[in-house]
């Protein structure tokens, strides 16, 4: 009070220190004073107290349509981004129960209600007041591929059969769209490189940072209807038209991908069949050497031969419901050699940069992630991770050899339409990764299968929710104010106006006062003595 007094004595150097220390003018002075400190105390803690939220998470659902199933992620991230991408996890997974969507061709309005079990599950995983800001996207594979070259009118109402049914949910459909095979490629590339930590990285501060230095892993895909193999090739500009520029974190990549169309799993099986069937002397009954030995079954024609992949091995007599029936003789070599059949290789000319089928590819180089159908025929024959090509080759022979009995006993989880199988997936995998791929003694090891890493799988579908987070944008970061806006500068407002009155009401007692003093002189000059 005393430096404001004598501010105020050096600021109207016209008002006398008798009229500063009246009763009105210290009152005035006192609310003066406690104005300005009020308003540079409430200033600071606004600033100096502020505390910077994040402004929470972000969901994102991908579903997966595979020629086989159907598969729904939910993915999450924070709000604020990492360089432009998200920093996505997953949080939940679920099979939709039946066969793939372009099963549904001749009957697209009964593929909505299998989805029920698995959204149901999802609306309780998201909170409620997101629900309508969550985006849904359907991504549809090798199988649907198919169906639109066969039927392109059948895939388009299978679409619009999904787009009916989503857009009656409560969340933000997207689209349901068909991939093409260099994307689901790709995008199988980014989630396998994503997961393994080569992106991004916690430093000592906790924060994410590019790894140093850090080689990315080539990813090989084994689907029911296509493979993918995707890696950075050593010299990308000499393959630039079969490279794909990928941007994530802040850094560009230029990865070589290639999907061969009827090489998945499920496509080439129905080859082989079609092709032994072709082979044998009987339309009624055929040996099959994949098969376990005692094994039986009796498939429909078209099964097998009505897949726009077996078009060619089709037969002149070709009735769609007549049963074959396949025997399993379960003889290694035979079905090695059967395998062997499925590959175009006199298209390659003994080009050194063209595995098979003609199409170039640079040399595999670095490490490798195996998943899907090629994680789970490793694993039906109790191998995982990494093995040399010597154990692989003799799980398979010993595998290969057991009867349908016996492999009732070895295997885990034992489903026909799997177990049946195998045999002929592990040869498949053996020439695909071998002779089209070009995988040796000395480079097998390099290739590490696998399921998932952590929680997440590895999946093509963590991938495009990677990628599409680039398009979503960032939210900035929500700050909390001690005091709300509007409070803020009300209080600013009342306060500044109580100073500048007070300073008002000084300027006037002051003048006030000097006045006085003019006219006491002024009569005292003119009094008579």
């Amino acid at each position: 009070l005393l430096n404001l007094f004598t501010f105020l004595k050096c600021f109207f150097p016209f008002c006398c220190c008798r009229m500063l220390t009246r009763t009105p003018s210290v009152v005035a002075q006192v609310f003066l004073f406690l104005s300005i400190v009020l308003v540079i105390a409430i200033a600071v803690i606004q600033i100096n107290q502020q505390q910077i939220l994040s402004p929470g998470l972000k969901y994102g659902i991908v579903l997966d349509a595979g020629s086989s199933r159907t598969t729904v992620y939910v993915y999450e991230w924070p709000a604020e981004k990492e360089n432009d991408t998200g920093v996505v996890t997953q949080t939940f997974k679920c099979n939709v129960k039946g066969p793939g969507i372009s099963s549904y061709e001749s009957s697209p309005g009964a593929l909505a209600k299998p989805f029920d079990e698995c959204l149901n599950k999802v609306k309780e995983r998201i909170p409620a007041h997101l629900h309508k800001n969550t985006s849904v996207y359907l991504g549809a594979t090798a199988g649907m591929r198919l169906l639109r070259l066969q039927n392109e009118s059948a895939a388009n109402e299978v679409l619009a059969s999904i787009q009916n049914y989503f857009r009656a949910q409560p969340f933000e459909f997207r689209g349901a769209q068909i991939i093409t095979g260099p994307e689901e490629g790709v995008y199988g590339w980014i989630t396998a490189n994503y997961l393994m930590g080569n992106f991004l990285e916690r430093n000592l501060w906790r924060t994410w940072v590019h790894p140093y230095r850090k080689e990315t892993m080539g990813a090989l895909d084994l689907g029911g209807a296509s493979t993918q193999i995707s890696f950075i090739p050593e010299d990308s500009q000499e393959h630039f038209n079969s490279t794909l520029q990928v941007r994530l974190y802040g850094y560009n990549y230029n990865v070589y991908t290639h999907s061969y169309q009827c090489y998945g799993r499920d496509e080439a099986e129905k080859r082989l069949l079609a092709l032994l069937l072709q082979k044998s002397n009987a339309s009624s009954s055929v040996d099959n050497p994949c098969y376990p030995q005692n094994y039986n079954t009796s498939l429909t024609m078209k099964y097998f031969s009505g897949s726009l992949c077996t078009k060619s091995l089709r037969p002149a007599n070709y009735y769609p419901n007549q049963l074959v029936n396949f025997q399993g003789t379960g003889d290694p070599a035979l079905c090695q050699e059967m395998v062997s059949l499925l590959f175009n290789s006199t298209a390659c000319r003994d080009r050194e940069d063209c595995p098979f089928n003609g199409i170039n590819q640079p040399k595999a180089k670095g490490n490798f992630v195996a998943f899907s159908g090629f994680y789970y025929t490793i694993n039906a024959l109790n191998l995982s991770g990494r093995f040399s090509l010597d154990d692989f080759n003799s799980s398979m022979w010993f595998f290969c050899s057991q009867s349908w009995t016996q492999l009732q006993f070895m295997l885990p989880k034992f489903e026909e339409i799997y177990a049946r199988s195998y045999c002929f997936s592990a040869n498949f995998i053996y020439y695909l990764l071998v002779h089209a791929y070009n995988f040796n003694a000395e480079t097998w090891p390099q290739i590490h299968f696998q399921k998932q890493v952590g929680n997440s799988s590895i999946a093509w579908s963590l991938g495009y929710m990677l990628s599409l987070t680039n398009m979503i944008p960032a939210e900035g970061k929500l700050i909390q104010l001690p005091l709300k806006p509007p409070l803020f500068a009300g209080l600013l407002v009342f306060l500044t106006a109580t100073a500048l009155m007070c300073l008002l009401f000084l300027v006037y007692l002051c003048f006030v006062s000097h006045n006085q003093k003019n006219i006491t002189r002024v009569e005292h000059v003119f009094v008579p003595e």
